[in-house]
């Protein structure tokens, strides 16, 4: 099991606050790592530090804005791991009825954040020699759904992206990945699983409910870790067999 282990490494989380991303750093700590995270509420990130422990890097701030990324990977140092898993969903509309503001919100968190970060990582990456990139997806990437355009165009895209990373930094030592999760229990699913749709997506879920958010953190600490060593440009699915229909 010590290809798992992630001491002496540093990793970043964005979108850590809540969530996903709050479970992916919770298991990427407990591997060994040293994580930073980010979101753009402090408290939150407060709270999460008070429980992954002392060396624990707040980095409150948006992945939409260039400039943060470049900050943020310059404190850090080394870096080791960047999960991207900060995103929005505020839309749930027909496609006809989603504003051009809208459709630029969403691109701009998911897929341009996504882009900053990586970029910023990256270079960090490729001067070390070596380290594990993973992009937070979706099983809308791959599958199509009703009312959700702009989400599913930005991880979609966000996909692509990896897959082109992937093979223009495989050779030099840094792997891109990609980790695509279905439907779990979390704030941002929240208002969409306490609707009327929400029965109706449980059902299309072969083994019948939403996952928890710790049930994320093994495919994290798995793509992270020299355990996928020779794993790159991939798309893992967490999804409760939703992609397997």
């Amino acid at each position: 099991m010590k290809d798992f282990d992630l001491t002496g490494t540093t990793a970043w989380v964005t979108g850590a606050g809540k969530g996903l991303g709050r479970a992916i750093a919770v298991a990427l700590a407990s591997a060994g790592a040293t994580v930073a995270v980010t979101s753009r509420t402090r408290d939150d990130l407060e709270n999460l530090a008070a429980e992954l422990g002392k060396g624990t890097v707040v980095l409150p701030g948006s992945v939409s804005d260039p400039g943060f990324a470049e900050e943020a990977v310059d404190r850090l140092g080394r870096l080791d791991v960047l999960v991207n898993c900060a995103g929005i969903s505020p839309v749930f509309k027909r496609s006809e009825r989603v504003t051009d503001e809208e459709w630029q919100q969403v691109l701009r968190v998911n897929l341009d954040g996504t882009w900053y970060c990586s970029r910023a990582a990256g270079k960090r990456m490729l001067e070390q020699g070596g380290g594990s990139i993973i992009n937070v997806s979706s099983v809308h990437a791959t599958t199509g759904f009703e009312r959700i355009a702009p989400y599913a165009a930005s991880k979609g895209a966000v996909e692509a992206l990896t897959r082109v990373l992937a093979v223009e930094w495989a050779g030099r030592g840094v792997r891109v990945n990609t980790l695509a999760p279905g439907y779990f229990d979390t704030d941002l699913a929240g208002p969409l699983m306490n609707s009327n749709w929400g029965e109706k997506i449980r059902h299309s879920v072969p083994l019948g409910r939403t996952g928890e958010p710790a049930e994320l953190g093994g495919a994290a600490v798995f793509l992270a870790s020299d355990a996928s060593s020779y794993v790159t440009g991939s798309t893992v699915y967490v999804d409760g067999g939703w992609t397997a229909h």
